[in-house]
């Protein structure tokens, strides 16, 4: 049974960081691109970054994050991450990782397997 487990969400005030986590088991996670989305109320689920598989030398992201948001995988111990940098209002939303075996996609209908979800809020 493969299981994605978001963690490191919280409450922040703009400017500041968080790092999100994403535990996976069940899968043979160095064959998975890995993605995170967001989605904030009443929006569209949306991507957010996403690494390749095996090494995950190459990332993707959505133009509004770079810059400040990073993405990295450790898969000894089957997990990626999301470093969240100077963060604003707008990135307030629940954040999801999620996985596939077609490489780094923008949509979310591409991946396989999902996270149930952290959430993010980033007061003025």
């Amino acid at each position: 049974q493969v299981q994605l487990v978001e963690s490191g969400g919280g409450l922040v005030q703009a400017g500041g960081s968080l790092r999100l986590s994403c535990a996976s088991s069940g899968l043979s996670f160095s064959r998975h691109a890995m993605g995170w989305f967001r989605q904030a109320p009443g929006k569209d689920r949306e991507f957010v970054a996403g690494n390749d598989d095996y090494s995950g030398s190459y990332t993707q992201y959505r133009n509004s994050v770079k810059g400040r948001f990073v993405i990295s995988r450790d898969n000894g111990k089957n997990t990626v991450y999301l470093q969240m940098n100077n963060l604003k209002p707008e990135d307030t939303a629940v954040y999801y990782c999620a996985s596939g075996l077609r490489g780094i996609r923008t949509s979310a209908t591409s991946y396989d397997y999902w996270g149930q979800g952290t959430q993010v809020t980033v007061s003025s």
